[in-house]
């Protein structure tokens, strides 16, 4: 279940409550769900609740309580709780991880670019910069000042972002950019054309790019970090296939103890993470297209890698040892596989590659 699945269910609940007069209010045109702002409380969080209170001449936790009831034991959602003045808060059941990862299998490279219906697939695969559009080396030339390395390159990433959010054409002009004195070719050379873009993309439009002394091919280097997530993946799916098995949508969480009538236990709280990251991809792609901030998905992906690795240590996708593969390791592997895709079609959108090897 995406955000705006979730979204739209919230609302589905907001219309029942009021066709069936148990609130009297508008009904908003959209509700907002979004991570709850620190661990234990949920997948989602929604403020809708407060927001209907003051129309509803009702307490928001009465107002909470009556959505509660309304979206308690809906496919996809564990567990409804009511926090604070009247936050709604979310669990997501496994069930909607796997169906998550079976999306994200599915749509591939499509997986939160709307234009991918209108081009080529061999195109939207490619991970070379060079094939994503070329953009100005940000020199003068005939006299006039050059845009600069940031401006030419973040305007090419926004033009890209855009089409994939459906917003190309509906957003006007380019951010006002804090400017660096050298340019792309300059950049280029010094750092390679990976690290040259993400130092570049990587600052909000009012901070000032940091241009490091050389590039670091280390975990202590947020760039490196994201492909190298990106390129374990890849690495799982080869050693899976060595080892004779693929993946498959499924259970994440260890087996069940004999006896106790489950197949798996529940997911962990870091398959939550990773779960609620993969989700948010599309969102992220339209709020950067929309707030002409391609920043927001620079740290969406580096999130992203970040957590896949805390699921990897909790969860191995690989048998260890003598171990023969299992139904849980096909599941693993799928959610590491979805965990590349996303990391993939993120980094094409910026021009930067996803390497298969690192």
């Amino acid at each position: 279940m995406t955000p705006a699945e979730l979204s739209r269910t919230v609302l589905r609940s907001v219309r029942g409550a009021v066709e069936e007069r148990e609130l009297s209010v508008p009904v908003p045109a959209r509700i907002v769900v979004q991570p709850p702002p620190r661990p234990g409380c949920g997948d989602y969080a929604s403020n809708v609740a407060l927001q209907l209170a003051k129309p509803a001449g009702r307490p928001a936790r009465e107002v909470a309580e009556i959505l509660r009831k309304r979206l308690a034991g809906t496919p996809g959602i564990d567990r409804v709780e009511i926090a604070g003045p009247g936050f709604l808060n979310f669990t997501l059941g496994d069930g909607a991880l796997v169906a998550l990862v079976r999306d994200v299998l599915a749509q591939g490279p499509a997986y939160g670019d709307r234009s991918a219906g209108n081009r080529p697939v061999a195109d939207l695969v490619s991970a070379d910069p060079a094939s994503v559009g070329r953009v100005s080396t940000g020199r003068a030339s005939a006299g006039r000042p050059g845009p600069g390395a940031r401006a030419a390159v973040v305007g090419e990433v926004l033009e890209r972002i855009g089409a994939a959010a459906g917003w190309a054409g509906r957003a006007d002009g380019h951010p006002a950019l804090v400017p660096v004195p050298d340019d792309l070719a300059t950049l280029t050379a010094r750092l390679g054309t990976d690290e040259a873009r993400w130092i570049l993309l990587r600052p909000a439009a009012h901070d000032p790019v940091r241009v490091p002394e050389r590039p670091v091919q280390r975990e202590s280097n947020p760039r490196f970090r994201v492909q190298y997530a990106h390129a374990r993946t890849r690495a799982l799916v080869r050693n899976a296939a060595d080892l004779g098995f693929l993946s498959e949508p499924g259970g994440v969480g260890a087996p069940a103890a004999a006896g106790s009538g489950a197949e798996f236990r529940p997911a962990p709280a870091s398959a939550h993470a990773l779960h609620t990251l993969l989700a948010g991809h599309p969102s992220v792609v339209e709020a950067a297209a929309r707030l002409r901030a391609p920043d927001r998905l620079v740290r969406h992906l580096e999130a992203t890698a970040d957590a896949f690795f805390r699921w990897h240590d909790d969860c191995p996708p690989l048998p260890v040892g003598e171990q023969k593969p299992l139904a849980v390791h096909r599941a693993r592997l799928a959610l590491a596989e979805a965990t590349g895709t996303v990391l993939a079609n993120g980094l094409r959108l910026l021009g930067i590659s996803a390497p298969e090897h690192l």
